[in-house]
């Protein structure tokens, strides 16, 4: 059985520079227009891409939403412990249904063997 390599073309690596936000409005806004951003410096010959390269991958800033007031860290924080206390109630909820059950069981099981003395009997000290 003979092995195929695949072929390699040089149009199909294309390397795309990192370019890390720094700023609050990054390059290629869909409100701005093209022609107020700055070019980059030119490459060297060597790290041009071939010109039948595709394009460079777009950027996510059509996803991203203008804020129109400032982040309200008080509200954030009282929703935060409000989640909080919601989760700790239905954890506690849980395991006192999960013991109540498991009692249950252990009594309905006493009941099945036939034994007659599974009901708990609290007695009260006499004072």
């Amino acid at each position: 059985m003979k092995t195929q390599l695949p072929i390699h073309g040089d149009d199909e690596h294309v390397v795309v520079k990192f370019r890390p936000r720094t700023s609050a409005h990054p390059p290629g806004r869909r409100d701005e227009p093209a022609a107020t951003h700055t070019q980059p410096a030119a490459r060297p010959p060597a790290q041009l891409a071939p010109t039948n390269a595709p394009p460079a991958a777009k950027d996510l800033s059509r996803f991203e939403r203008p804020r129109d007031e400032p982040d309200d860290f008080r509200q954030r924080m009282l929703a935060n412990v409000a989640a909080l206390a919601f989760t700790v109630a239905l954890t506690v909820i849980g395991i006192w249904l999960a013991i109540s059950i498991a009692d249950l069981r252990k009594t309905q099981d006493c009941v099945l063997m036939g034994r007659r003395d599974c009901a708990r009997i609290s007695v009260m000290p006499h004072s």
